[in-house]
């Protein structure tokens, strides 16, 4: 979907009319007994969407009531952008102008962005697509307090969010670990970043054994993609580290899944794929950061040269991990990352991964669980943009007693825990491998959705790309 400014009212056809409050409605696009009955219907039967058809073009009233807090009333916005999409759609429209009186900038751009977050299709393996196809392929904003800057940000952001959904969508068949990592360096070009891969060669010289356990029951090599953007202007001495988890497809290994539980295993990349597409919007948005991104990616599937339960891994650093369960595999490949991210000196590293149920059956799909060691001024400014974005972030305790869980009589630690806490244990594993300001987020309740909510999408839904860049835009790194 494209999204222009325009400066003109004379080509203007279908309208989308934004209010906050229909008092302030004005009779640019309505007449006066239109307002009226606005006015009379929202106040007394409380309807907030009204159409009017004037034969030769449409124009839709859509009332949004500021909440107490600003960032809900910018989510409300983003809710209504998708209910206005969906009667678009219904009614086979391709474009539509949006005109904003008595809102400001912060609701409008979210009507727009939720608009093109609803609009969101996967239909790349359906026959008949074209009918499937939404026909809404342009909005037009009419406002003078949206600049060009603000447009190409949005832009940005949202490319950034459809990217990531894309990769989570694609079946493993056609986006295994070389494929994805192909994605990547795509995606690199495409921004104008450094970006190079290793190979299994490679990473069999580095000694990553977490990576290469997971990948032992697989024909698909394993790959890691280092992307890196370090702009002249960059305001910071250390970089930032971006880790995402890239198995591309995850049966369980010899701890093989159960029942349904593999049928969106697919989505077990989407760490890697936020990751990837938020370096790339803030190289394309020009921000003046020191960023570098790591990817390890491999599927995890069962042959006879699969990785077992007893086995004991030497990692990347030396650590030596004894193998509980061959299904607490992301962690294991997520430490390799994080002991490789040392070569860096970081100011702070975070991660992205779906890395556990407990992390879902906790919080459900409304937030991000996250843990943090030396990094509360960043964790706390994470919270914020997870606000401002509506991708709100639950802090959990990182207490050491947590550690404790994982201690291994055969080898320097076990790679899961008992049954409690299952997500903090999950995080205080990969603690281990840090040393360095770390915040960890487990996405597994919120990367892929069963069914359609309100912008939201089922299947990848692209969560943690908004969060990370408002939190990248906004955040002071201290060294």
């Amino acid at each position: 979907m494209d999204i222009k400014k325009i400066k003109s009212v004379i080509s203007i056809k279908d309208v989308v009319c934004l209010v906050n409050d229909p008092e302030h409605l004005t009779r640019d696009f309505l007449g006066s007994n239109e307002v009226d009955y606005i006015r009379e219907r929202y106040e007394n039967q409380k309807h907030n969407q009204f159409l009017f058809n004037r034969l030769t073009h449409l124009v839709i009233v859509k009332i949004v009531k500021p909440e107490a807090e600003s960032y809900k009333t910018r989510e409300a916005f983003r809710k209504a952008g998708d209910e206005i999409q969906m009667e678009l759609n219904k009614m086979k429209l391709s474009t539509c102008t949006v005109f904003a009186t008595g809102v400001e900038k912060p609701g409008l751009i979210a009507f727009v962005e939720g608009c093109f977050l609803g609009n969101y299709q996967f239909i790349k393996y359906i026959s008949d697509k074209e009918k499937r196809a939404n026909t809404l392929t342009e909005i037009n904003i009419f406002d003078d307090d949206i600049s060009e800057i603000d447009l190409n940000l949005l832009r940005i952001r949202l490319e950034a969010v459809t990217r990531t959904r894309d990769l989570v969508n694609e079946p493993v068949m056609h986006l295994n670990a070389v494929r994805l990592a192909e994605a990547f360096q795509l995606m690199a070009e495409e921004a104008g970043i450094k970006v190079e891969v290793f190979n299994k060669k490679k990473i069999e010289s580095l000694k990553m054994g977490g990576l290469l356990a997971v990948n032992s029951g697989s024909i698909d090599p394993p790959t890691f993609t280092v992307m890196e953007y370090k702009p002249e202007n960059h305001k910071n001495t250390k970089p930032i580290v971006l880790v995402g988890k890239g198995v591309v497809y995850d049966t369980g290994g010899m701890n093989l899944k159960p029942g349904s539980f593999m049928n969106d295993m697919k989505l077990d990349m989407a760490g890697a794929a936020t990751m990837a597409a938020v370096i790339c919007a803030a190289a394309k948005a020009g921000l003046p950061l020191h960023l570098v991104a790591l990817m390890p990616a491999t599927d995890n599937r069962v042959n006879g040269n699969a990785f077992v339960s007893g086995d004991v891994i030497t990692m990347h650093n030396g650590a030596t991990v004894e193998v509980l369960n061959t299904d607490a595999e992301g962690r294991l490949i997520l430490a390799d990352a994080l002991s490789y991210a040392h070569k860096f000196n970081p100011a702070l590293v975070i991660t992205a991964a779906t890395l556990t149920g407990s992390a879902m059956r906790a919080i459900g799909k409304y937030g991000v669980v996250a843990m943090h060691s030396k990094a509360e001024a960043e964790m706390n400014a994470l919270k914020i943009s997870g606000n401002e974005v509506y991708e709100r972030v639950a802090e959990f305790p990182f207490w050491d007693e947590y550690a404790d869980l994982l201690k291994s009589d055969i080898a320097d630690m076990k790679n899961i825990g008992p049954p409690e806490a299952g997500m903090i244990t999950a995080g205080k594993f990969l603690e281990k491998f840090t040393g360095y300001p770390f915040i960890h987020l487990d996405i597994a309740g919120v990367a892929f959705a069963e069914k359609r909510d309100s912008y939201k999408p089922s299947g990848g839904t692209g969560f943690g790309v908004r969060l990370l860049l408002d939190f990248l835009q906004s955040s002071v790194i201290a060294d």
